[in-house]
């Protein structure tokens, strides 16, 4: 039940609510986290590595590193997007008539 002060609304949150609020900010922690540290990864293997080391200019290194980035995210942003669709759908409150 809502309290009401002038024109504020103060909402009692229930442990349950109170407990899901701090597993979705753990969440949106982790994954501001993971977005950090995946954008400062290398992604070539040992044998690229080598291979693109030996020239003089590094500037196809650096090309083929983009390349391996981006193949490797397109499959984690599309099961990422899926799975939110899923989540929004399943937790989605119903509106009360």
């Amino acid at each position: 039940m809502p309290l009401h002060i002038g024109t504020f609304k103060i909402i009692q949150l229930s442990v349950r609510a109170q407990s899901r609020l701090l597993v979705m900010k753990n969440k949106i922690v982790l994954l501001l986290f993971s977005l950090i540290f995946f954008i400062k990864g290398n992604a070539q293997c040992a044998m690229c590595r080598a291979v693109l080391e030996s020239e003089e200019g590094q500037s196809a290194a650096q090309g083929i590193n983009d390349g391996i980035v981006y193949l490797m995210a397109i499959p984690y942003i599309l099961v990422g997007g899926i799975g939110y669709i899923v989540y929004r759908k399943f937790f989605r409150t119903k509106p009360q008539a």
